[in-house]
């Protein structure tokens, strides 16, 4: 008997020590990572830079399937965030600062532990080297269960390397696997949307257009408002001599809404026209590859582009409809003059029509 109280104090001090000793650690840590990721500079630093992109290759996201992600209108760019919550528990990850194209700093926090993360981009011999910094402090909680496995640093080590290797498959694979079907002449539908109209440089097009989509689908939400279709993109006015473009961020309506005066939202209405429709399956990189395409198409099959029409881009699959780019959706619309005596086919956007026949195919994977 005396032997199993020996026993037991024995134990009871080691637990005592121990707990002790894990106490007294310091609390602070600083992870240092980096890999070289073969894509351009500009297409890693987008990814990165909008958290809905995270859950494709950060490595605790992927893991933990208990994870629930709250994404507000602002994802992207200085003061955009994320939140999520797991087992009642709140985090935030949110960027204070960007330095467009070169680097990222941001604030994590969750259930005391905090910590400031510096992402930097710097072009390289084939591609661009990505680095991560983060210094912070753990709570005492995480700073136990951390101690049986190595300590904070050597797990955050580890997930930071396995998060961009993540994101070099992803980028590699998802962002330049693409395919492109020129589904031929067919007549856009009428009907009412709200509309958000902007002016920019041809340069900064795609991110405006990521920026300010997500922020129209957040207005419909809060204003609970019913979307009769999905988003798509009016182009106004496209002058390539002096690099400018008008376009307007679009969403169908079941009725003509009307808006206070003043507002940057208005109401729009949807002219039916004749088009040649174009389908791009993957990201909105290879954009412009589609839109020649189907100018190709236009010129080898005898139509004359009708300059007065709506020039349009309907986003089908979007990351908030799947995480996967080489999923992404994308419908061209550019007007054209009907050929006399041609009868065109009534289509709707819900899901592209990828078996039309005597259509121009493509799909091409970047290596």
């Amino acid at each position: 008997m005396k032997i199993l109280q020996y026993l037991f104090l024995l134990v009871l001090l080691a637990f005592f020590g121990a707990a002790v000793y894990i106490m007294t650690q310091d609390g602070t840590f600083e992870v240092n990572s980096s890999q070289v990721i073969r894509v351009p500079k500009t297409t890693v630093f987008d990814y990165v830079n909008d958290y809905r992109n995270w859950e494709t290759f950060g490595s605790w996201m992927k893991k933990d399937t208990d994870i629930h992600y709250n994404y507000p209108a602002k994802t992207m760019g200085d003061g955009g965030y994320c939140s999520w919550n797991v087992n009642s528990k709140v985090g935030l990850l949110k960027t204070n600062r960007v330095s467009e194209g070169t680097s990222i700093d941001q604030l994590f926090d969750f259930d005391g532990t905090t910590a400031k993360i510096h992402w930097t981009f710097k072009d390289t011999i084939g591609g661009v080297k990505v680095s991560i910094q983060t210094k912070g402090t753990v709570n005492l909680v995480s700073k136990v269960s951390s101690f049986f496995k190595g300590g904070v640093a050597i797990i955050l080590q580890d997930v930071f390397a396995k998060s961009l290797n993540n994101l070099q498959k992803t980028l590699v694979y998802e962002m330049k696997t693409f395919h492109i079907k020129v589904n031929g002449v067919s007549q856009r539908n009428s009907g009412y949307c709200l509309k958000q109209t902007f002016t920019c440089t041809l340069k900064s097009l795609p991110r405006n257009i990521k920026i300010s989509m997500p922020r129209m689908v957040h207005f419909f939400k809060q204003n609970k408002l019913a979307m009769n279709g999905k988003p798509f993109v009016y182009y106004d006015m496209y002058d390539t001599a002096r690099g400018l473009v008008t376009f307007s961020i679009c969403i169908p309506t079941t009725k003509q809404i009307y808006v206070s005066p003043g507002s940057d939202i208005t109401s729009g209405e949807i002219v039916p026209f004749t088009c040649l429709k174009t389908t791009l399956i993957g990201d909105y990189s290879h954009t412009q590859e589609a839109w020649k395409q189907a100018r190709k198409y236009i010129s080898d099959n005898g139509y004359s582009e009708n300059t007065a029409g709506k020039y349009a881009e309907v986003y089908i699959k979007t990351l908030d409809d799947i995480k996967q780019p080489s999923k992404w959706i994308t419908e061209i619309y550019i007007p054209v003059f009907p050929k006399v005596a041609e009868t065109t086919t009534v289509v709707t956007t819900s899901e592209p029509d990828i078996s039309t026949d005597n259509t121009s195919d493509s799909t091409k994977i970047i290596p």
